[in-house]
């Protein structure tokens, strides 16, 4: 697939941080900032996974780039995973907290481990990595953080409760962060992507198929009837709107879920 242009954006001179950055919506944030001029650090829990990203960015400007292992459920590994990233490529001016997991279960089959890992992965890891870059860009009186929510904070879905409840407190961390920022050079703003052509939605076509005995295309097929398009949601189309947010473009735009979803969830 061709990858989308970029906006126009010039964020030379500002280092960006992308959680998650190993694949689907945080590898192609990644791409589109490099692209802008920007300095990138990916992190995320595969070191491996890490460095294919990263072979796959080189074009886009490897001298400006940097891989930084992180579990960003763990604050020990976060406060050392960002300091390791100050270090190599300077304050971090951008954050994109796009790190994220999805298991499916009936509430009643839910354990608390289950709960409680959803919870740690989708919010405490957005609160933990928003902690530790807000002191400096609130110093600097400059600064993005971009939190990867999902039309699960918006609405809920059955059988993904405690992915939902994740993602709507994602949300409500936004609007809590902004607010308090508001008047300080930084903005917190949220996307809300609909299914999206990433390995989460390839592991819940999967899911489908095991349980339903329908046919892989009919398990995507039944994901993209969601959108009122028809269609999946690209990383790439995710990852303009990202870059838009962070661009000096979005200084008036604070506190917002910016739905990505075909018009699934119209307010």
């Amino acid at each position: 697939m061709a990858h989308a242009p970029s906006v126009s954006a010039d964020l030379r001179d500002r280092h960006a941080v992308v959680t998650g950055g190993g694949s689907g919506i945080g590898l192609a944030v990644a791409r589109q900032l490099l692209a802008a001029g920007a300095r990138v650090t990916l992190m995320g829990r595969d070191g491996d996974r890490l460095a294919r990203a990263a072979q796959d960015l080189t074009p886009h400007g490897l001298e400006r780039l940097q891989c930084q292992a992180c579990d960003v459920g763990d604050e020990a590994s976060v406060q050392a995973a960002f300091a390791r990233a100050v270090e190599g490529l300077g304050a971090v001016d951008i954050l994109v907290n796009n790190a994220g997991q999805v298991e499916t279960a009936p509430l009643t089959r839910t354990s608390l481990a289950q709960f409680q890992q959803m919870l740690q992965v989708n919010l405490t890891g957005t609160f933990l990595c928003s902690r530790e870059v807000l002191p400096g860009m609130l110093a600097a009186r400059q600064g993005r953080i971009i939190n990867v929510a999902s039309t699960a904070a918006l609405k809920g879905y059955a059988y993904v409760a405690a992915y939902c409840a994740a993602k709507h407190g994602v949300l409500g961390l936004t609007r809590a962060m902004a607010a308090e920022v508001a008047r300080k050079g930084v903005t917190v703003n949220a996307v809300c992507p609909g299914y999206t052509e990433t390995e989460i939605v390839q592991r819940a076509i999967e899911t489908i198929t095991a349980k339903t005995g329908r046919s892989a295309d009919e398990a995507r097929a039944e994901l993209a009837a969601a959108n009122p398009q028809g269609r999946l949601i690209q990383p790439e189309e995710v990852a303009l709107q990202v870059l838009m947010l962070a661009s000096p473009l979005a200084a008036g735009i604070n506190g917002q879920a910016l739905a990505i979803d075909g018009g699934e969830c119209v307010t």
